[in-house]
């Protein structure tokens, strides 16, 4: 059976891959409470660009990571179950994160 349940748009994962997903959004969601106290505290506007330019690049870590989970588990277990709409589910998933 597949741990990605495309009926009911849900994903099991394994406790390291929850805690993996985890500890990289405690680090985002620290270098955004930094920005803040970085405007609060009326920081220097390039130190506070180069801290979103540093939150950024977390985030788009953190979607690459899941991404490719998704990719090796939810649509590949659907492509070997015979359920070729996981491309199309994909493909759009693609051109949203491309925009």
């Amino acid at each position: 059976m597949s741990d990605c349940c495309h009926k009911r748009k849900t994903k099991q994962r394994t406790e390291a891959e929850i805690r993996a997903l985890c500890n990289r959004l405690n680090r985002i969601e620290g270098q955004i409470r930094g920005i803040r106290t970085m405007v609060e505290e009326d920081g220097y506007c390039t130190d506070i660009l180069t801290q979103t330019a540093a939150a950024s690049a977390a985030l788009n870590a953190f979607r690459t990571e899941l991404l490719s989970e998704h990719i090796r588990s939810c649509v590949a277990d659907g492509l070997r179950a015979g359920d070729d709409t996981v491309v199309d589910e994909l493909l759009d998933t693609l051109k949203k994160l491309m925009k």
